[in-house]
């Protein structure tokens, strides 16, 4: 069965597989979007009975995602962002919280599922500061010399390049060690990568949800890793306080913030500096 998305012809896209969870979809799913289908639910509600507690890690990296984007925009003057596999739509996307510090912030948001793209270019058809383009986030040159990315992003500036909860569907065929590399060869210094993946220190748990979700997903999925690795992919670089951490404990913007607690699996990262 596949199903043809809403107004998809709109905008140049593909029909959507609806039999085939994405791991976008079931994030949008987790945050109490709209735009998912009863495979991406199903593939959520069997993820929960074996490791409880994933909605809450969509939570923590949401809000991850808007306290970095703050920081660096009010603290960094950065006014321009990357967002590698963005993802759907949702409350506070990266261009809200930038262009409240900065009405000129400029934003690309980058991903490879047809849906995301239907619905982020309709979202922001009305913002000239903002654009989507459908790319695999590895395809480092596709993406630097797409129209959308030579219209918004100055390359003489620093550039905020955002990985927040993608590198776990990264196979280790596809080095991400190597993709952090190559992303920062293209940006001046001063520029700033945020990073973050799921990691667990239990390695049933890393060896049942690598192999469920690349089973779901017909292997559109990486690998569950440990804090170390991550650690690896930020050789060279200048992170910036207060360090690589489990995501809930980077600058919380409250004391009275919950604070993840599980240590079976978390978000594990941080953001780094290019010399």
């Amino acid at each position: 069965m596949r199903e043809e998305l809403a107004g998809a012809d709109d905008f140049g896209v593909d029909a959507v597989d609806v039999t085939v969870p994405s791991v976008s979809r079931m994030y949008d799913h987790y945050l109490g979007g709209k735009d998912n289908y009863a495979v991406d639910r199903e593939a959520v509600a069997a993820l929960d009975r074996k490791v409880p507690g994933t909605r809450a890690l969509a939570l923590d990296n949401r809000g991850f995602l808007r306290r970095v984007v703050h920081v660096l925009s009010r603290e960094y003057g950065v006014r321009q962002f990357i967002d590698h596999g963005s993802g759907l739509p949702t409350q506070d996307n990266v261009h809200q919280v930038a262009q409240r510090v900065d009405g000129g912030a400029r934003v690309v948001y980058v991903d490879n599922d047809p849906i995301v793209l239907a619905h982020g270019r309709a979202l922001l058809e009305e913002n000239a500061r903002t654009a989507v383009i459908r790319a695999d986030m590895r395809d480092t040159d596709a993406i630097f010399d797409s129209p959308e990315v030579g219209r918004l992003i100055d390359r003489g500036a620093p550039v905020a390049l955002l990985f927040v909860s993608v590198m776990h569907c990264l196979p280790d065929a596809s080095d991400p060690a190597a993709l952090v590399e190559r992303v920062m060869a293209r940006v001046p210094s001063g520029s700033f990568i945020v990073l973050n993946q799921l990691v667990s220190l239990d390695a049933e748990t890393r060896e049942f949800v690598t192999d469920f979700m690349g089973r779901s997903t017909q292997g559109q999925w990486g690998r569950v890793r440990e804090p170390h690795e991550v650690a690896g992919y930020f050789a060279g670089l200048d992170v910036i306080d207060p360090g690589l951490v489990e995501i809930t404990g980077w600058r919380p913007d409250s004391d009275l913030r919950c604070r993840h607690t599980d240590d079976v699996w978390f978000e594990y990262g941080g953001v780094a500096r290019k010399r």
